[in-house]
């Protein structure tokens, strides 16, 4: 590391457990400390998502840390994030570092890995703090998981090695956030106590005061200062969860909010490796749409508008989850009562005839019959397809925009009906009856003049909608005033330059 004199301030918030806010507590303190005039740069040394993003170099990271460099105001970097790990089934995931592919590796194979990883994790952190003001770091999962501690590279692995203080947040919203911070104090050695410097509650619903008592406990069994608590922020809904766990299937704005009449009813089956489901954000964020992703075990509703199938991480295994869930003939009995039907990537290539992988890219090699909606197959090849691109859509010509991010080539008659045009060739296809449609574009129902005459053709109204982008904007902007009402942003920018 560079000597105490070049360090620039930092500060790592890691978790008492996954899902409780890290992601959205960085993205917020990059947009309160960005308003504020710091250069602020985001950093999570490993994630674990099939949810990432294409950054300017044509190299991927995952989504969250997309977000936050959107908050800051900064283009992503694939040294916010140099190692992320895409899940591909249950024992193995794909690792990528520094934006690349590596290869894969099953969980006992990774941990051996680790150590391998750790200097260009330390590599990713120098750079990206060059000419930065505050690096703000997101840790992953819990640090108390001691019996992965070895080599850790992603909670005080990292910050040790770094020497970053720490904030230990614990969601107080899933019970037991006294005992999850008390237990992770006792499970830490004291080199990694003394690195921790305080704990944030989030998701606090109710009365505050009524948790005074609670700090105070916390405090005196840790000797950790109490660092602030965070009230529920209902609009988090409306920002990309940083994976699958964070999805559920409840409308993103209120019932009185919608236009007068009946909501258009989304079905999205959730695959085990579904993957970008950013994708879902503005169709979920219309205040007359209604999103139901679809657990495993239960049908997809009768009365949907439409079905729309994600991307996936494991495009055969996925198909052949969707055959054994039925949720293949009740896509089929949609479409025969006039249903309309969007594959975007992975669920693109799950439409067509056949999704055939002959040199085992994916798993064993092999093919996997398709849902035959459209005359169309794909071949799975070992390149990987990563790029941001624009175009129009070749029925009403709405500009769209947004990223590239598979492998495998597509083709097939139907192909000849592209559903967009990018700079590079048109993208995919239709079916003759122009109710069954994708494409490889991420992005595609982020842009507001394509969702709005999409969404038109299926309510056969017209309806404002809403600006999604500056949606977005406003959210991290309350995010930020919201943290700001709450934490002692001073008090946490001392512990940063304290490093």
């Amino acid at each position: 590391m560079a000597d105490t004199a070049r360090r620039p301030p930092a500060l790592m918030f890691q978790g008492t457990g996954s899902n409780v806010g890290k992601s959205l507590l960085v993205a917020g303190l990059c947009r309160a400390y960005a308003a504020r005039g710091l250069r602020v740069r985001p950093f999570k040394p490993q994630n674990m998502s099939n949810n990432a993003a294409v950054a300017g170099d044509g190299r991927e990271i995952g989504r969250a840390q997309a977000l936050q460099a959107r908050a800051a105001g900064i283009e992503p970097s694939v040294d916010m994030n140099p190692v992320l790990l895409k899940p591909e089934s249950e024992h193995g995931a794909q690792v990528v570092v520094q934006g690349s592919v590596t290869g894969t590796a099953d969980a006992r194979g990774y941990h051996a890995l680790k150590a391998e990883l750790m200097p260009r994790v330390l590599e990713s952190f120098e750079r990206l703090g060059e000419g930065a003001d505050l690096i703000l770091v997101e840790g992953a999962g819990s640090p108390a998981e001691v019996n992965l501690r070895q080599d850790d590279i992603a909670n005080m692995g990292f910050a040790l090695a770094a020497r970053v203080p720490v904030a230990l947040v614990g969601d107080v919203d899933r019970g037991g956030v006294i005992a999850s911070l008390v237990g992770t104090w006792a499970l830490l050695p004291a080199q990694e106590r003394a690195l921790t410097k305080g704990f944030l509650i989030n998701k606090f619903r109710g009365d505050a005061t009524l948790f005074d008592d609670a700090n105070t406990i916390i405090e005196r069994e840790t000797g950790w200062a109490a660092l602030g608590l965070v009230p529920w922020f209902e609009a988090a809904r409306l920002l990309s969860a940083e994976d699958s766990v964070g999805l559920d299937s409840t409308p993103a704005a209120p019932a009185a909010t919608a236009t007068p009449g009946r909501a258009i009813k989304i079905a999205v089956p959730r695959l085990p490796r579904i993957s970008n489901i950013d994708d879902l954000d503005p169709l979920r964020a219309e205040p007359d749409t209604v999103l139901d992703l679809v657990p495993p075990g239960r049908a997809l509703p009768g009365d949907a508008d439409l079905v729309l199938l994600p991307g996936s991480k494991a495009t055969r295994s996925d198909l052949e989850a969707l055959h054994a869930e039925g949720w293949a003939l009740d896509i089929a009995a949609h479409v025969r009562r006039g249903g309309w039907v969007v594959g975007l990537c992975g669920g693109y290539q799950m439409l067509g005839q056949r999704v055939a992988d002959p040199a085992g890219i994916e798993g064993p090699p092999g093919e996997t019959p398709g849902l035959g909606l459209l005359d169309v197959e794909t071949v799975m090849s070992a390149g990987k397809r990563l790029v941001r691109a624009s175009g129009t859509a070749c029925e009403g010509g709405e500009a769209v925009a947004g990223y590239e991010m598979h492998m495998g080539e597509t083709t097939g008659p139907d192909t000849a009906r592209p559903l967009i045009r990018l700079e590079s060739g048109p993208d995919g296809a239709r079916a003759a009856n122009g109710r069954v449609m994708g494409c490889y574009l991420h992005g595609l129902f982020a842009a507001d003049g394509f969702r709005q005459a999409f969404l038109g053709r299926l309510r056969r109204r017209e309806t404002a909608g809403i600006a999604y982008d500056a949606l977005v904007e406003q959210t991290l902007d309350a995010l930020s005033a919201h943290l700001e009402a709450h934490l002692n942003l001073d008090r946490l920018l001392e512990v940063a330059r304290a490093r």
